[in-house]
């Protein structure tokens, strides 16, 4: 296309002399006839070409779509592998699927912008590029936003802007997910249960693996951003900031490892101590669930976005006599916040203040869901299940005789 235009642009300027009178003269007719059967093939062939992109977006956003659903079932045997049931959560297909989707738009990006470039050396009246370049453009920051972050987070560069007040819809992931929950060594396979002074980890993942290695990108967490303000505060000891070196093995992928993480309770002026003083909240210290928060300063081929992405809720105790307690509330959460049926609407993903009042009003859990959980747990711990022998006995035990 862009050879076919140098041709046309070479012609025109060799042949077509505006301001004289040359109608009379049969050859310059004829160089006129050659040259508008030039331009032509050439409007031809760029509405071709953007009729092709067309058509590849919308497979891009069929692709996106599949992906989005694959990410939210990984999403989900993650909540219940928390739990001990058996299931595959690595990240490697997911993550090569958003990468190669990602480094074809981003692909389509710069081609757009060649497109641009060549409008700017020659366009004419009607030109396709004049038209459809800006909403092809539109349409493609659209999906390459999507793909990266939920909706309704402001992103920079391109002059354009979502409303930052807009809700993100509920069950709507992002290519940047935490790939290891909250969890302390040696915790006998119960994550999402953090002791204040005791070590902990956690990671987060961009599955697109692209970035610019001249762009410092720094990964910083968060805990409790925009919790319920009767629960305990806490603060992130040791390091809440890390930078993805330029030198990082692309294989790797973009990960935000935090390691080696302490949380210390804020002191509480109103009762002088950090725990809450009488009637300050309706819930006991095991069921205040609080959210980490993961942000990222990302940047590729010119576009710059804040990521963000949260961890599952977690319970925060201070002894171990209030582990097995602690471990009821994060069964009780995960087993009923992913089970429409069981918990009426569950609550959003965008809505972090919503999941952490859970046990505010906590619902009651229908027995083939628990007698499922209580299996997991036996499995995880004993590689075997419970059988339905077994589960009618518990059943037995808490409902008594039938």
């Amino acid at each position: 296309l862009e050879d076919m235009q140098d041709a046309f642009d070479f012609c025109f300027k060799v042949h077509y002399l505006p301001g004289q009178d040359k109608t009379s003269d049969p050859q310059y007719a004829q160089q006129i006839q050659a040259l508008q059967a030039k331009l032509q093939i050439l409007d031809r062939q760029r509405r071709e070409v953007l009729a092709q992109m067309q058509q590849l977006l919308g497979r891009s956003e069929t692709l996106r779509d599949f992906l989005q659903q694959e990410l939210g079932a990984w999403q989900e045997r993650q909540q219940r592998a928390c739990l001990g049931a058996p299931a595959d959560t690595h990240l490697r297909p997911l993550e090569t699927w958003f990468t190669e989707l990602g480094q074809g738009l981003f692909q389509l990006l710069r081609l757009l912008r060649a497109l641009g470039d060549l409008r700017q050396k020659v366009t004419y009246e009607r030109d396709p590029l004049k038209a459809e370049t800006p909403l092809l453009e539109q349409r493609l920051r659209e999906l390459l936003t999507y793909l990266l972050q939920r909706w309704g987070m402001a992103w920079r560069d391109w002059g354009g802007g979502w409303d930052q007040g807009s809700p993100d819809p509920p069950g709507v992931p992002s290519a940047f997910v935490v790939e290891q929950q909250p969890n302390m060594p040696n915790a006998f396979k119960r994550p999402l249960v953090l002791r204040t002074t005791s070590k902990f980890s956690a990671r987060a993942r961009l599955l697109v693996r692209l970035h610019d290695r001249n762009h410092r990108m720094e990964a910083k967490i968060h805990i409790d951003r925009s919790g319920p303000p009767r629960f305990r505060k806490f603060n992130i000891l040791t390091s809440s900031s890390k930078t993805l070196l330029a030198g990082d093995n692309p294989q790797d992928g973009l990960v935000c490892d935090f390691q080696y993480l302490t949380l210390k309770e804020q002191k509480d002026s109103r009762s002088g101590k950090g725990s809450k003083g009488a009637g300050e909240g309706p819930l006991v210290v095991t069921e205040e669930l609080h959210i980490i928060t993961f942000t990222l300063a990302y940047a590729y081929c010119g576009l710059e976005l804040e990521l963000e992405t949260s961890t599952l809720p977690f319970v925060i105790i201070s002894n171990n006599n209030q582990l097995s307690s602690a471990w009821a509330s994060i069964l009780w959460f995960n087993m009923l916040s992913c089970d429409p049926k069981a918990s009426g609407t569950p609550p959003a993903p965008s809505a972090p203040t919503l999941e952490q009042q859970f046990f505010s009003a906590p619902p009651a859990a229908p027995w083939p869901r628990l007698a499922e959980v209580l299996s997991w747990q036996f499995e995880s711990v004993a590689e075997r299940g419970l059988s339905r022998e077994h589960l009618l006995m518990l059943a037995e035990k808490l409902f008594g005789e039938a």
